[in-house]
Parts: structure tokens; C-alpha cells; sequence
């Protein structure tokens, strides 16, 4: 991967439906050019997809949590394909400590997550943050030789 294809991750991470014409014009390629280093890009695996980001509270999803749980590896097999059969879960990751995994969740009322929290701890002590805010919503990766920080 070069900085040109590093540039065209940037630029669709940012908009996905970026024409053609407009990243060979950003890039400084020609327009087939282009489009066979998405394909490889694709077919390589760096391009996992591409889906349209939505407004959660547009959506009426007015609460956003994140869900500690705690539970034993031995529990996995159960989890997974519960967890993955949950339409609020927005993403769900294996980590480090004392909780072993930590959901992001959206739903449209305290009620709801409640309920939710509810069923998880059948797997396992749970502890939940309620959003207030996202200053930093979700984002992609970004190429820079010298970081800001």
C-alpha cells in the first residue's frame, strides 16, 4: 500500500460515493487507474464494505451506552451468537481486565436498555455508561507522518 492508496482510504472513508472522476482528480490518476486500485484494494481486504452512516437520534435512538460485561471465556459459545442476534448492538469487542467484553449499544428509551442490561447479566456482571455526548463520532483511520498530539 502506497501513499496514493492510503489517500484513496482517506477519501472514502469520508464519503464512500465519491465518484470515480473525483478521487482520480484528487489523487492525480486516471479514472481506470483509480478504479483498479479500489478493486485491489477490495480484493485485498482493506476495503472491508460500504454503508451509509446514520443519525441515531433521527432514528428516535436517543440513548447511547456502553456495557462492560463481565463473564468466562467458557461462555463464549452462547454469547456470540446471541449477542450478534441483538439489532442494538452496535459493535461488540473483546478486551482486557476485569470486563472481558465491551458493547456499544443504541436504544430508544432507558426502559429499553433496562431490559437489555437485563438479559446480559445472565452471561455476567455487567456496568453501564449512558452517553452524553460524542464530541468525536465515529470516525476512520487517518494517514499522517507526524501525528498532532
Amino acid at each position: 500500500m502506497d501513499k496514493i492508496d492510503q489517500k484513496l482510504l482517506e477519501l472514502l472513508q469520508k464519503n464512500a460515493r465519491y465518484s470515480l472522476k473525483s478521487l482520480a482528480e484528487a489523487v492525480f490518476l486516471s479514472t481506470p487507474a483509480v478504479s483498479a486500485r479500489i478493486l485491489k484494494l477490495e480484493e485485498e481486504g482493506f476495503i472491508k464494505g460500504y454503508s451509509a452512516q446514520v443519525d441515531l437520534m433521527r432514528m428516535g435512538y436517543h440513548i447511547k451506552a456502553f456495557i462492560n460485561l463481565e463473564m468466562t471465556p467458557k461462555q463464549k459459545p452462547e454469547f456470540y451468537p446471541f449477542i450478534a442476534a441483538c439489532p442494538n448492538v452496535l459493535e461488540c469487542n473483546c478486551v482486557t481486565g476485569k470486563y472481558s467484553m465491551l458493547l456499544k449499544v443504541a436504544f430508544h428509551t432507558t426502559m429499553e436498555l433496562d431490559t437489555f442490561i437485563g438479559a446480559l447479566q445472565r452471561f455476567g456482571n455487567t456496568e453501564t455508561q449512558i452517553v452524553f455526548s460524542t464530541p468525536v463520532d465515529h470516525r476512520g483511520i487517518g494517514w499522517t507522518d507526524t501525528p498532532s498530539y
